[in-house]
């Protein structure tokens, strides 16, 4: 899992060829403390297929903002600098992680 900065969030993110995922969490979340151990695994299981990185929310909050991300968790993906889909808050299930994942692989 590639972390991401407020400096290498467009190079990494929106410059990038293909899909990425993006997993945007916060320090004080806890949803997302919880669903961090899957996306992990799951970054171990299909890393070879999709760019998985992180952002951390609390230390990039304008660019959370910019990217629309207003409440946590929200899982992202991108592809060629677009967000093409994402899961919010309650949506952020490990089975509905798994398949959006998949769709794009």
């Amino acid at each position: 899992m590639l972390e991401l900065t407020k400096e290498n969030f467009e190079e990494e993110v929106l410059k990038a060829d293909g899909y990425v995922f993006v997993d945007f969490y916060g320090d004080g979340c806890v949803p997302c403390q919880a669903l961090m151990p899957k996306v992990h695994a799951f970054a171990d299981t299909y890393g070879d297929k999709l760019k998985f990185t992180a952002l951390n929310t609390t230390k990039a909050r304008r660019l959370a903002i910019a990217q629309k991300v207003l409440g946590l968790p929200v899982m992202a993906v991108y592809k060629d600098g677009e967000k093409v889909q994402e899961l919010v808050k309650d949506d952020c299930t490990e089975e509905a992680i798994e398949e959006m994942i998949k769709s794009y692989i």
